[in-house]
């Protein structure tokens, strides 16, 4: 009969339960986005359902009724509501901790068990964090479709084709975000010499009114090229003051009649996919995490009949989603 101690148990559970609002805060803040989708209040935890809706407003010339007039015309009062909404896979994720019989009566005190756990909570949080942070820049086609649905699917290298949230690019020019290439658009392949051109080409397509990217995400070639573009004048950072900029390696855009910080999501292991420079409008964004699922213990303790040990789970489930992709571009090779 495998090893089984309810007092461990209850321990392991408490320290778990205590552990996940610190881990849902540690896994937006490991990452540029999702620090900036929090700080907007785009964290928002969905009820239930088969899928995840998220609204989008957009304009459908074949229904829009707005016009000028003259005193008594007639006016088109006919439907307009042009009101829909993508829909979303809900993805799931978790993570174990575990101890095994043997570690139990070799840590039979309380306070032994409890720091014996804490080191491998916190490797297992870890792991969460980095693993959402990766899969964040797929398109959700990753682990046979079980992955979260990322920028590469909210603005992808080819905006023109393809299904996001449920909505036909190819038949909806609304929902297609923006593409510039360097070596196709611009003409040569993105350097130190010409970044900050292509940047503005990508830019002044992004902006409507007071709608304009308020964060560039990089991985370590392009941030590297920009960072090389401003030495010749004066490196210009962000002092340390902008919300994006608390622990990572940022600097500033100004271009376009906009200002964005520019934040290196690359570095050791660089998760951003390589040669892409994404410029998002957070307004547009939200990560969606389920309300009873958001870093939390997933159900009791899992022993196994042919095993002396005890498993925890750590997981959530949710998704990134979009409510108006077309007011984000990205810049490629």
């Amino acid at each position: 009969m495998a090893f089984a101690n309810s007092s461990i148990s209850d321990i392991i559970a408490t320290n778990i339960q205590s552990r996940t609002g610190e881990l849902a805060d540690n896994v937006t803040n490991n990452n540029a986005l999702l620090r900036r989708l929090k700080e907007r209040g785009n964290v928002k935890t969905f009820s239930g359902g088969n899928v995840i809706l998220q609204e989008v407003m957009y304009t459908d010339s074949a229904t829009d009724n707005t016009n000028s007039y003259s005193g008594y015309e007639v006016l088109n009062v006919s439907q307009n509501s042009p009101i829909s909404a993508a829909q979303f896979s809900i993805t799931q994720y978790a993570a174990a901790v575990s101890i095994s019989g043997l570690e139990m009566i070799q840590n039979s005190g309380k306070e032994a068990i409890i720091d014996l756990l804490d080191g491998r909570m916190q490797v297992a949080e870890a792991q969460l964090a980095n693993r959402i942070s990766t899969d964040i820049y797929g398109d959700g086609t990753g682990n046979s479709g079980k992955n979260l649905t990322g920028l590469a699917a909210a603005v992808p290298d080819v905006p023109n084709t393809g299904t996001y949230g449920g909505i036909n690019r190819a038949t909806f020019s609304f929902w297609r975000s923006v593409a510039y290439s360097g070596l196709n658009d611009g003409g040569a392949a993105v350097t130190s010499a010409n970044i900050q051109e292509y940047m503005d080409a990508v830019a002044v397509q992004l902006i409507r009114g007071t709608d304009k990217p308020d964060l560039i995400v990089c991985d370590n070639n392009y941030y590297k090229l920009y960072l090389q573009s401003l030495q010749a004048i004066q490196r210009i950072t962000d002092g340390g003051n902008s919300s994006a900029g608390s622990g990572f390696a940022s600097l500033k855009y100004y271009g376009a009649g906009m200002s964005s910080d520019v934040v290196l999501d690359g570095g050791i292991g660089n998760d951003a996919t390589t040669d892409h420079m994404f410029f998002l409008n957070t307004k547009y964004i939200m990560f969606r995490p389920h309300v009873d699922r958001n870093f939390v213990p997933i159900g009791g303790e899992r022993q196994a009949v042919n095993q002396d040990a005890i498993v925890r789970l750590i997981g959530w489930s949710g998704n990134m989603t979009s409510s108006g992709p077309q007011f984000c571009g990205v810049l490629i090779a």
